[in-house]
């Protein structure tokens, strides 16, 4: 499971309770730091936190069975959709930083492309980082 947005690692603590392994990003450096070690004092040795921007997901462990994003982007980050395994789901919210947003559920089909499935109207943070730019960091 791949999950962007780490913060406390709470989310990251009950996703680890439900699978094999949870590889999560954080951006802000010292909170993932922070997550890192009060996962690891509680035993998570299966949450693996790293920082970076979580537009490009963390390729290296790719297929992901699921992805969940907690902050909203503006569009369905298309690194994200590549990194998990076909028949698999993103769940993320979609939609302006100050605005109407949508709770998504994508499925990744066989093909490589995806359906998208709009679930309820939410209110999240913006994701942050670099992501305006066409190539990777």
């Amino acid at each position: 499971m791949l999950e962007i947005g780490t913060g406390s690692g709470y989310q990251a603590a009950v996703l680890a309770e439900l699978v094999k392994s949870v590889y999560t990003v954080e951006i802000i450096e010292a909170l993932a730091v922070e997550a890192a070690d009060r996962l690891a004092a509680e035993g998570y040795d299966n949450v693996h936190v790293r920082s970076g921007d979580g537009w490009y997901g963390w390729p290296e462990h790719a297929p992901y069975d699921g992805i969940l994003v907690t902050a909203v982007a503006p569009e369905i980050p298309p690194r994200l959709v590549e990194q998990l395994a076909p028949g698999r789901h993103l769940v993320l919210p979609v939609g302006p930083a100050n605005g109407a947003q949508m709770l998504v559920r994508v499925t990744k089909r066989a093909d490589g492309g995806y359906d998208r499935r709009d679930v309820l109207p939410v209110q999240f943070v913006p994701l942050t980082g670099d992501h305006g730019r066409s190539e990777d960091p």
